[in-house]
């Protein structure tokens, strides 16, 4: 199994003898993560300036990689408006901000990280496309799934037809009761006029990695799903609008800021302590900046919009059938995939680095332990990052493994499963 650093040698014509710079638009999680892992690859790249509005997080990376005042910008349009100070930019911008902040980072005359989704509507994602084709910049987007080893694995176990053709697939993307709470209750992704849907927002990695699998074209979908739990009608008696000490279910409740945020143990706490509160702070003093913050609000009281299950059905060419399936209740979170195969049948923990092979002529099964790679999403997101480097110091577009061509594919049956479960009706893909 290749590794994120080795990835890098690879190619054609190397243009860049020495690390090449890039610009971070946007320091959340996703641009944090990218700064941290830039900074232990130093020799390969180097970031030499930030945009973000949140003064804190804006200096974390300017003092990781001694970024200089001149270069770190609180907004994404100072940046953009300056004279290119970088070969290439990443791009972890909210996602309502990316076809702007994309098309102008393309003419201007940067090559891109673009995280996911590439935009909020089928136009714009065709806006950046364009832009894309017009600049013939290298522009990967952020599809950590293609990269993880165990997906890589299964691309491998399928092309070289180790259960025949493939015939049937399901895919289960288990969010997390909490994690739902966390980014689709109560955050930046739980309102669609903040953000976008769910599907588009959390699961276009799954419908882009199965498309990726299958390798063939998607005719139809159908979909179904609702907001059936995160809703005000379930909010436990007496439950006040910000989750308090006062509220009467708050012993019984998972989704107490008190065990979700304030628990030391909690895998939630880090994002009080880097985020919000000083990590010195009382748990009256987190308590209290938690409940000035959308994160103190009551789960069940919040502005939350976005599903917290849905289902969807596809129909590719040649007959082949799939389900994809996202669901808040499921503990703990992780995906799984199981492959139905002429000759076999593939099924795989993701998150567990497992993938289990059985074939039909004479009962052989076969386990395979994914050695695991360090990093956030199972190293995928690193793994994506070298591709990206190495395509652009090669100057080879066909590096990248998701190429914008590649995720606006995808993205239309994004769109297009969406369209089916708000309009009750399978949908065309051919028809959006």
């Amino acid at each position: 199994m290749e590794n994120a650093t080795s990835a890098i040698s690879k190619g054609k014509n190397d243009l860049f003898q020495g690390p090449f710079t890039l610009a971070i638009l946007g320091a959340g999680d996703r641009g944090q993560n990218a700064s941290q892992w830039i900074f232990e690859h130093a020799d390969q790249a180097k970031v030499v300036a930030v945009a973000e509005p949140n003064p804190k997080l804006r200096e974390k990376v300017a003092q990781l990689h001694g970024i200089p005042l001149s270069h770190q910008f609180e907004t994404w349009e100072d940046l953009l408006a300056e004279p290119k100070m970088a070969d290439a930019v990443i791009n972890t911008l909210m996602d309502q901000l990316h076809v702007r902040s994309a098309v102008m980072a393309l003419h201007k005359g940067y090559h891109m990280m673009l995280e996911k989704p590439m935009a909020t509507t089928l136009e714009d994602c065709q806006a950046i496309d364009r832009a894309q084709q017009e600049t013939k910049k290298i522009v990967s987007v952020w599809h950590s799934m293609r990269h993880h080893v165990v997906y890589t694995e299964l691309k491998r176990l399928l092309d070289e037809k180790t259960i025949g053709e493939l015939v049937t697939f399901d895919q289960l993307e288990a969010v997390d009761p909490v994690h739902q709470s966390h980014s689709f209750v109560r955050g930046n992704w739980g309102n669609q006029s903040r953000s976008t849907f769910m599907l588009m927002a959390k699961s276009c990695h799954d419908i882009d990695v199965v498309t990726y699998l299958t390798h063939k074209e998607c005719l139809r979908v159908s979909s179904f799903g609702s907001l059936t739990h995160f809703r005000k009608e379930n909010a436990p008696e007496g439950a006040p609008a910000l989750c308090s000490e006062a509220c009467p279910a708050e012993s019984k409740c998972p989704y107490s800021i008190a065990k979700v945020y304030c628990n030391p143990s909690s895998v939630w706490n880090p994002f009080l302590n880097n985020r919000l509160a000083p990590q010195a702070a009382t748990l009256r003093e987190k308590r209290e900046i938690l409940n000035r913050s959308p994160y103190g609000r009551c789960v069940y009281h919040c502005d939350n919009d976005v599903v917290d299950h849905q289902v969807v059905n596809f129909e590719y060419e040649g007959g082949v059938t799939g389900t994809f399936t996202m669901t808040a209740f499921a503990s703990p979170g992780g995906r799984h995939v199981r492959l139905h195969g002429t000759k076999g049948w593939i099924r795989a923990h993701v998150d567990g680095n497992h993938i289990e092979v059985c074939r039909y002529l004479d009962g052989t099964q076969m386990t395979y332990q994914i050695p695991k790679q360090s990093g956030t999403h199972g190293g995928a997101d690193g793994n994506i990052l070298a591709n990206f480097i190495s395509a652009i110091r090669h100057n080879d577009p066909d590096m990248a493994l998701t190429t914008v061509a590649e995720s606006l594919k995808s993205h239309k049956i994004v769109f297009a499963a969406e369209k089916a479960r708000l309009e009750k009706r399978v949908v065309e893909i051919g028809g959006i």
